[in-house]
């Protein structure tokens, strides 16, 4: 941990994302293929495309035949991580999902719907390390949920963690990201996301 990223460092989500940050989970995954994790979450590649952006017409041609389930997924290799995106999804928070892929590696993962509810996880080693929604970062769970650094990584990302009223919600999708990038080491720019070479597939939802 111990990043100086801050939620200021991607603001230009919302200036170059705005469609994907209104409905999205971003997922990475230490030391794993986007081919080996597309396995294990018992899907085949089918599609390869460049950038974030060229994710939208695949995920739109599958909610034409189904809806949900199965999920479409979009994964590339960032060094020794996989970041995986989807568009309207969340295989990412779905423990069912994550927590087998999660043993022997780190899994940080954060997603927020069209209704603007959120979460962020991160799991590690088949654990839930923490989790909390970012609009009530107050009020976590985990593993390592109250550990002081963790708790210091929070606030510094952008989380105003007190509980009155009065506190400060701020930009907390960038916040989630800011945090992502402190947890991992991954930081993801602009540059990344145009230029990222994405396997996409259709991953079944398996139940809690």
């Amino acid at each position: 941990m111990t990043r100086t990223t801050t939620a200021d460092d991607y603001t230009w989500l919302q200036t170059q994302h705005a469609p994907l940050m209104n409905a999205y989970c971003v997922t990475l995954v230490r030391a794993i293929t986007p081919e080996r994790l597309l396995h294990e979450l018992g899907a085949e590649p089918d599609i390869r495309v460049t950038g974030v952006e060229a994710l939208h017409e695949p995920l739109y041609d599958c909610w034409d035949e189904r809806y949900e389930d199965p999920l479409f997924v979009g994964v590339a290799a960032v060094g020794d991580w996989s970041l995986m995106v989807e568009h309207s999804g969340y295989l990412g928070i779905t423990s069912a999902a994550m927590l087998p892929v999660s043993r022997g590696r780190t899994v940080v993962s954060h997603f927020r719907n069209v209704n603007a509810v959120d979460h962020f996880y991160w799991f590690e080693d088949g654990e839930i390390r923490l989790h909390f929604e970012p609009l009530f970062a107050y009020a976590r769970d985990g593993s390592h949920a109250d550990e002081p650094e963790l708790l210091a990584e929070m606030r510094e990302s952008g989380f105003d963690l007190g509980e009155d009223k009065d506190r400060s919600y701020g930009p907390r999708t960038e916040a989630a990201f800011a945090l992502a990038h402190r947890l991992t080491g991954v930081h993801l720019t602009p540059e990344l996301f145009a230029s990222l070479e994405f396997t996409g597939a259709l991953v079944p939802v398996p139940e809690d």
